[in-house]
């Protein structure tokens, strides 16, 4: 795939160069789980001062999620939720939100993106802010399904002694997930492709 579109301004792209375009960004798309199994494999090694590193820290709260009987979406996000660390030092939950959006529900993007403030009510008066922000979302719909989240999965998921399934068991469920999103503003034109 090596013919490229010659357009210089997007508002001089042509229906020909966007016949070159759309499969090359159908191709790429494809390739989009392999890239999200990449980057959480990046959180190996980081401890970060934590007991277990990030990566087992996301590979613990999945496997404590998917022998509880979780559906493979919810699987899925619990894997996923802390993959935003790397690049969202400051907002992970929103940038591992983002990234799922497309493919999950709303329930679950709202729980991942909101997941921090509700983890916080276990530490957060630890480090002089308030344990309690979770309290703002009390009358979401998602609330009860976030702190179950948090006390079920994420917040259990740092103990070094714990079974942890390998990623092998998970990366069929991302790929299936990621194989085709549920909502985009692209969706029409890669159906079209």
């Amino acid at each position: 795939m090596s013919d490229r579109a010659t357009f210089r301004r997007m508002q001089d792209s042509t229906r020909e160069d966007w016949d070159i375009i759309r499969p090359q960004a159908a191709h790429f798309s494809a390739g989009l789980a392999d890239r999200v199994l990449a980057h959480l494999k990046q959180l190996q090694g980081d401890y970060g001062g934590f007991p277990v590193d990030r990566y087992s820290h996301c590979l613990l709260t999945a496997t404590l999620a998917l022998k509880d009987g979780r559906d493979e979406e919810y699987v899925v996000c619990a894997l996923l939720h802390d993959i935003g660390d790397t690049l969202g030092s400051f907002n992970h939950p929103e940038v591992a939100a983002a990234i799922l959006r497309p493919f999950v529900c709303d329930a679950n993007h709202w729980m991942i993106g909101h997941h921090g403030i509700f983890q916080g009510h276990n530490f957060f008066h630890h480090v002089g802010l308030d344990r309690n922000l979770r309290d703002q979302f009390k009358d979401h719909p998602y609330y009860d399904r976030t702190v179950e989240f948090i006390d079920r999965y994420d917040s259990p998921a740092f103990d070094d002694s714990a079974e942890i399934y390998p990623l092998t068991v998970f990366e069929p469920m991302v790929r299936r997930l990621f194989a085709a999103p549920k909502r985009s503003l692209y969706r029409p034109a890669a159906s079209a492709a």
